[in-house]
């Protein structure tokens, strides 16, 4: 290498080391100023501190809107003998469907397949809006079932425990 091509490559890391240096030392200047701040007047520095976190609270706290209100399940006293309609205490879909047991507290109607209408297991998922009669109320495991007897559609006159809550 020859001289001018050292001196040259010496500017050049001389150059970027400079660079480099000056924006360290902005960053370490501003701290140093805020750690300058601390010692002459830490009223100040603290009161500023907490003026950012009382900042920060007020607007986490501060939601948005207080016109919205969560709706919340309602549950009907049922009484047995009378007419109810069957809607979804959780639904929300126009084609929802509630789903009926055979026994009080079962689980099992809720994970059979409804793909064959002429399997045994048919009528176990009603559409919302469908008529029933109560027969009898139950409760099991802390939810009340109510015993109900379809009154329209195809499954009419059949009967199986529906969660009560799923009863308007």
């Amino acid at each position: 290498m020859s001289d001018s091509e050292n001196t040259e490559n010496t500017n050049n890391s001389e150059d970027t080391a400079n660079t480099a240096a000056q924006a360290m030392g902005g960053a370490g200047n501003a701290l140093s100023k805020v750690m300058e701040l601390k010692d002459s007047n830490p009223k100040v520095f603290f009161g500023a501190i907490g003026a950012v976190v009382v900042l920060l609270l007020i607007v986490m706290m501060s939601g948005g809107s207080s016109n919205k209100k969560l709706t919340q399940a309602t549950f009907t006293k049922l009484t047995v003998g009378q007419q109810y309609t069957l809607k979804g205490a959780n639904s929300a879909s126009e084609n929802a469907t509630i789903s009926i047991a055979t026994v009080a507290g079962t689980v099992s109607a809720f994970d059979e397949d409804e793909v064959d209408p002429s399997a045994p297991n048919a009528c176990k998922q009603i559409p919302e809006g469908t008529s029933v009669k109560v027969i009898d109320l139950q409760k099991s495991l802390g939810v009340t079932y109510a015993n109900v007897e379809i009154l329209e559609g195809e499954c009419q006159g059949k009967k199986g425990w529906a969660l009560s809550i799923d009863i308007k």
